[in-house]
């Protein structure tokens, strides 16, 4: 299918600080395309390289064939963009808010009137129309954010962690309206450090962590990775057994032990109950598929030793773990 955005060896420094490195990537048209990764891993910067807000420091990015440097201008003309932040004109009402993004991009009279009624109509707004956008809370400004985006009749819609720290309602009301609009042929760029969000969304995933991609696949592809990823953590009082021995309880893949995992000693809780000075016990990191069925496997194994559990649960990696696997 046709790459409406293709990102060549991208990178951006802040003097000694780089935090783009080197990224590349397509996104075909009519795609929901999912940019994932830790705070501070460098998406939203990226998306201010894309959407012309920073100008890159090496590497080259082609939106819909226009070069976002050589042809800034150009490259932006068919984009919808809803930055983290809700820049909303806070002394507009809300109609006008959505009338103003609308003629600054040259979208005629009646059409801009019809889209933009649909629009507040559809994000549970309507009603509000003649509100001052500062009476309005977060989540219902990031409603108005969008709706200002998809009044212009974007191409390509670059959503910047949309639903990070809204209520339930305002999160699922605006991942409804961009499927609908997908479905429609709207390509849409969604940056989120969720997981969850981005399996849902998305037919394919980066995952960016370190300024650098560390993956490109489906959503079924990196949940696989996840499963993979899954540990428990567990750490035993009155004995210690050897690595090789966890690893040799049924599903468990790989154990790491000590300040390998997890680089901290768990107090026990029965020492800190008599105040009588105890060894910590050290933690092992139990990597497993099935967490629930390992667990119950290393309580198996205390009871058999007459050991007792200092400590035990069950953990998903962090995306760090997920991107540098």
């Amino acid at each position: 299918m046709k790459a409406v955005i293709d990102v060549q060896g991208l990178s951006r420094r802040f003097g000694e600080l780089t935090a783009v490195d080197t990224v590349s990537f397509q996104v075909t048209e009519g795609e929901i395309f999912g940019f994932l990764g830790p705070n501070g891993a460098g998406k939203t910067t990226t998306v201010r390289m894309l959407t012309g807000v920073l100008s890159p420091t090496g590497g080259t990015a082609l939106i819909q064939g226009h070069d976002i440097r050589a042809e800034s201008l150009l490259s932006r003309a068919h984009l919808g963009i809803v930055p983290e932040e809700a820049n909303v004109y806070v002394d507009l009402s809300l109609w006008q808010n959505v009338m103003l993004m609308a003629q600054l991009h040259g979208v005629p009279r009646r059409r801009r009137i019809e889209e933009g009624e649909r629009l507040l109509k559809a994000m549970g707004l309507a009603d509000r129309k003649k509100q001052k956008a500062r009476t309005l809370s977060k989540g219902l400004r990031q409603r108005l954010m969008l709706c200002g985006a998809l009044v212009t009749g974007p191409e390509i819609l670059f959503l910047d962690e949309p639903t990070s720290g809204l209520d339930v309602r305002s999160a699922r009301l605006i991942r409804r309206i961009v499927r609908e609009r997908n479905r429609g042929g709207l390509t849409v760029f969604l940056t989120t450090h969720n997981m969850d969000e981005a399996e849902e969304m998305c037919r394919r995933v980066a995952i960016i962590n370190r300024g650098r991609i560390a993956a490109i696949d489906t959503p079924d592809a990196l949940r696989g990775v996840v499963r993979s990823r899954q540990f428990i953590e567990v750490a035993f009082e009155g004995g210690a057994p050897e690595a090789k021995e966890l690893e040799a309880l049924p599903g468990v893949t790989q154990v790491l032990t000590g300040k390998q995992a997890g680089g901290q000693e768990v107090d026990s809780a029965s020492a800190q109950a008599s105040g009588t000075a105890r060894e910590p016990a050290v933690p092992y990191r139990l990597y497993t598929e099935s967490p629930g069925q390992a667990a119950a496997e290393a309580v198996r194994l205390a009871d058999s030793r007459g050991w007792r559990i200092a400590h035990l649960c069950t953990r998903k990696p962090s995306l760090e773990e997920v991107s540098s696997r």
